[in-house]
């Protein structure tokens, strides 16, 4: 990774909060609301891997969808290459979607199941007008063999492509508009445990060679160690610590940090003998302490 302190982030949050209201109950009138996020911080620089960790229910998937405005903000700010996100509409929220792409989860469920593969990773071509139309299809093979595929998938449905293939796909279709920065919800949970490290040293080298920054989001800490520069840990909609990989791995601060290292045998951590797991039940971000 670049020097962070000589490079201007390509992304700024600064205190971002989401809210979802919710129905009255039964016995009350007042209306509750979930407090997805809460006052978020981070930056992310250009090349660089930000590790986004925490447990189901944190915030995580809430931040990247509110980062690439599928979702409004309750409040805060999202600036992207110092443009403020959210004074963004039509061509302009078009063009900054062009620089910020999303690889989720579920590979089959991202994909458009009665389109083929070719028509999947060419239709961004077609929608941000990216290159001559005669020489799109050429730009399609040339990125399926990028990601390990040959042309002739082009001509498949997803349905006819391994977990593996779909994921190499969904990446492909997310790196076809040459974006600065890819958020990678979960890429590789939904995967065999065999197939996982080919699509992490996949994505990995295509950081290299398209110039990427990754917000790479798991609950996987042996994953988030082995792809990330900085991590950030989220608790109940808020970041609880942030640090360089090895020094968190290392010294765990915050008490929630040291319950997600002592509970995952895979982590490699420094001494667990000095952790002290963390015990009880996680509250409610309905009503949190």
């Amino acid at each position: 990774m670049p020097d962070a302190a000589a490079l201007q982030p390509v992304l700024t949050v600064s205190g971002l909060h989401k809210r979802y209201h919710l129905g009255a109950s039964l016995f009350s009138r007042r209306r509750a609301s979930v407090k997805a996020l809460e006052g978020v911080d981070l930056e992310i620089y250009p090349g660089e891997v930000l590790g986004l960790v925490g447990e189901s229910g944190c915030g995580k998937s809430t931040l990247a969808k509110c980062i690439l405005s599928i979702e409004r903000p309750s409040g805060g700010e999202i600036r992207f290459d110092g443009i403020d996100i959210a004074s963004l509409t039509g061509v302009g929220l078009k063009a900054m979607r062009r620089e910020m792409q999303i690889v989720f989860q579920d590979p089959y469920g991202s994909l458009a199941p009665r389109m083929r593969i070719g028509a999947l990773l060419r239709e961004p071509l077609d929608i941000h007008a990216i290159g001559e139309p005669s020489d799109r299809n050429r730009m399609v093979g040339q990125m399926l063999e990028q990601v390990g595929l040959r042309p002739e998938h082009g001509s498949r449905y997803p349905h006819e492509l391994s977990g593996g293939q779909r994921q190499r796909v969904a990446i492909a279709r997310a790196l076809m508009v040459r974006p600065k920065l890819v958020i990678a919800d979960e890429p590789v949970s939904a995967l065999d445990v065999s197939v996982r490290a080919q699509i992490i040293n996949l994505m990995m080298r295509l950081r290299s060679e398209f110039d990427l920054s990754y917000l790479f989001v798991s609950h996987d800490l042996g994953v988030i160690r082995y792809v990330s520069d900085r991590v950030i840990v989220m608790y109940l909609g808020r970041v609880v610590e942030v640090a360089p990989r090895d020094p968190l791995y290392e010294v765990p601060h915050h008490p929630y940090t040291i319950s997600l290292m002592t509970a995952i045998p895979s982590a490699r951590v420094g001494d667990k003998s000095k952790l002290a797991a963390v015990t009880g039940e996680i509250p409610s971000n309905v009503n949190p302490p």
